[in-house]
This record gives structure tokens, C-alpha cells and sequence, in this order.
């Protein structure tokens, strides 16, 4: 009785039991602090560092000769930036010649290979399919194949006297002459239809240095060729993706949807679809960033040839960095490719995000249900 009598007192004095600071919990932050340190050091040497000194190149006309952070280099601050947009010039004029074709590349590359996945992913999760191990790893093998050995074996397949063209030619048809025809396949199409020359109306302006005949070619031939092959190589990839997304959707969900008396392709788009939506917006995002940094396929095949059909972002990055000794501006076109791939994934995210319809909307009142009694 005493005992309460005086915990109560000092309770009520406001001198309680101290407690005791720190603890098991702080212990387990410390620990957890050190194991992740490696790594957070090793991101910050070999990852961010090497990315601010690369945004400082982009603000300066360093050629190569000694080193970016001294006094010697001129500072041109967002020069190389402007240049690219707003001065007309060859710069600009190349630029916007590489934006056009990857534009065109990542319209075809992205939906074709997500297509083309999906629907390799459907027949190897066939339960009715026998060998599928076979046919798992006959459609990844190409992906897990060098990048550089298939490229050399696509420019004798696209060669002038290539199989590609033995193939056309046993159809009737007469093959292109795959890198070295500069024009669009929308201008090919045009000429088939008797439009061989531009209207003034499309040559006459155009947006950022480009006319807009030059905006409507369409993807070169060689594009095409280089399309082609990677569209081949990356579908395995991806459809290892949805394979393991059609593999998590519940088979009571499709047995019941067929006892409701849903045909295949209701049961693929009203069951199938929603459930694997975030493999979708997986596969989209890898696509389009993987698709806007094609480099060595570019390299290898092309160049940026035929009249810089074939030129991309960052292939000119590339060259205008290590070949004409240009850092400044070669920087300035990569953190440009780097804000257009943020841009594109945000705006792919919002419109791919499931929206949660319980959730009330901004700037609007609950309304309030009174309780019953």
C-alpha cells in the first residue's frame, strides 16, 4: 500500500520511470545502416558521381585535352543545350534528324515486341503444348545471343545479293537495297501512288530545323533491317515476363468465366488482361527506355547510314563525344535522352496506373452516410 501510495505521488509530481533511449530498435537501424554502406558507397562512386561530373561536361566546350574541372575549360553553361533546340545549325539539324528516327523506331519496336511476347507467352502456358521447355528456350535463346554476332549476321542476310532478297525476288518481288536506300518507307509508299516529288506545302517549314516531308519519310529501310532484329532478339525476354504473369493468374477464375459461357477472346480481355496489367506496364516501360537507347545495333550495322536514316540519340551522343571530340555537347544530347526517357516513363505510368474507385476524388466532400440507430 505504500509502495502505490508513493509511485502515485511521484507520477503525479511528474517524475516517472525514465525510459530507456535507444534500445533493440535503434540497434537493428545501426545494423541495418552498415550492411547497406557497401553498396551505398559503391552506387556513389561508380553511379552518381560519375553522372554529376558528366552534367558538369555537358555545361562546358571541353575537347578531350586534360582535365574537365579545371580553370582552362571554357564554361558555356546551357550553350549546349540551346543549340541543340533554338540555333539553327547542324547540330540542331542532327539532332532533331535522330529524335525523328527513334521516334519512328520506338512507334514500331514497342507495340511489335510486346505483341509478339504476349503471344509466345500464350502458347508456351498452353497446358495442351508438349515440349515446353523446348519452346522456352528456343524463343529466349535469341535473346542471350550477342547483340554484335547477330548484327553481323543480319547485314549478309539484308546484303544486296543477301537471303532476304532471294527470298523477295523467289515472290516476284524486287528487294531493296537495304543500307544504302536513304528513303522513308512512307516516301516509298508515296512514290508507288504517283507521288514522287514533295508539296510545297511540306517542304516549304517545318518544326526545329526539319521540314515536314522530312518529318512524314517514315523509317528507312535500313531502320527496318535494324527493326527487325531487335524486335527478333528482345520478344524472349519478354515473353519470360508474361509467362510468369499468365502463370500467377488464378484457373478459377478462367473456369469460371467458361461456366459463365465466356468465348476465349472474352475470357483473354476481360480476365487475362486486367490481371496481368502490371506485367504490361513492365514490359511497355522496359520496352520504350531499352528502344529510345539502341546504340549497338546502330553501330554495328549502319553508322547512322544512309543519310543518317538510321541515326539515334544516343549513337550521336556517341559521336559527337568520342569522334568529334565535342564532350560538351556529346554530354548535353545524353542528359536530354535521359529527361525524354523520365518524361515518357511518367507519362506512361499515369496512363497505365490503376485507378483505385473507392478512393474519393480531389476536391470533392465525402459525402457523410448517418448512421442508424
Amino acid at each position: 500500500m505504500a509502495t502505490e501510495t508513493l509511485t502515485a505521488a511521484a507520477t503525479a509530481g511528474g517524475v516517472g520511470p525514465r525510459r530507456r533511449r535507444g534500445g533493440i530498435r535503434s540497434n537493428e537501424n545501426l545494423a541495418g545502416w552498415l550492411f547497406v554502406a557497401p553498396v551505398i558507397v559503391i552506387l556513389g562512386l561508380f553511379l552518381l558521381l560519375p553522372i554529376l561530373m558528366a552534367l558538369w561536361v555537358s555545361l562546358t566546350d571541353w575537347n578531350g585535352q586534360g582535365s574537365p574541372f579545371t580553370g582552362d575549360v571554357p564554361f558555356v553553361g546551357a550553350h549546349n543545350y540551346t543549340q541543340l533546340f533554338t540555333e539553327d545549325g547542324l547540330a540542331r539539324r542532327d539532332f532533331m534528324t535522330s529524335i525523328r528516327n527513334n521516334i519512328y523506331y520506338v512507334a514500331i519496336v514497342v507495340p511489335a515486341q510486346t505483341v509478339l511476347a504476349l503471344g509466345l507467352a500464350l502458347v508456351v502456358n498452353n497446358r495442351m503444348l508438349k515440349g515446353k521447355s523446348f519452346f522456352r528456350s528456343a524463343f529466349y535463346f535469341p535473346s542471350v545471343t550477342s547483340s554484335v554476332a547477330i548484327s553481323v549476321v543480319f547485314l549478309f542476310l539484308f546484303a544486296n545479293s543477301g537471303a532476304v532478297n532471294a527470298l523477295l525476288g523467289f515472290l516476284g518481288i524486287d528487294g531493296p537495297e537495304w543500307f544504302a536506300d536513304s528513303r522513308g518507307v512512307l516516301h516509298l509508299l508515296f512514290g508507288a501512288v504517283g507521288v514522287d516529288s514533295p508539296p510545297a506545302a511540306l517542304v516549304d517549314g517545318g518544326p526545329f530545323g526539319l521540314t515536314w516531308w522530312d518529318w512524314l519519310a517514315g523509317p528507312s529501310v535500313a531502320m527496318i533491317s535494324i527493326i527487325t532484329l531487335v524486335v527478333w532478339t528482345t520478344s524472349g525476354t519478354f515473353m519470360l515476363m508474361f509467362l510468369a504473369g499468365l502463370q500467377n493468374v488464378p484457373v478459377t477464375l478462367d473456369e469460371a468465366s467458361t461456366l459463365d459461357g465466356a468465348s476465349r477472346w472474352q475470357r483473354f480481355r476481360y480476365v487475362t488482361l486486367p490481371m496481368i496489367r502490371p506485367t504490361t506496364f513492365l514490359v511497355l516501360t522496359l520496352g520504350m527506355i531499352g528502344s529510345w537507347q539502341v546504340f549497338d545495333q546502330v553501330y554495328v550495322m549502319s553508322q547512322g547510314d544512309p543519310a543518317k536514316t538510321t541515326l539515334t540519340p544516343a549513337y550521336l551522343s556517341y559521336r559527337t563525344a568520342f569522334r568529334d571530340f565535342d564532350y560538351g555537347s556529346g554530354a548535353a544530347i545524353s542528359f536530354v535522352l535521359f529527361l525524354i526517357i523520365i518524361v515518357l516513363t511518367v507519362i506512361q505510368r499515369r496512363a497505365l496506373a490503376e485507378r483505385d474507385t473507392d478512393r474519393p476524388r480531389r476536391g470533392r466532400w465525402r459525402r457523410r452516410v448517418p448512421e442508424r440507430s
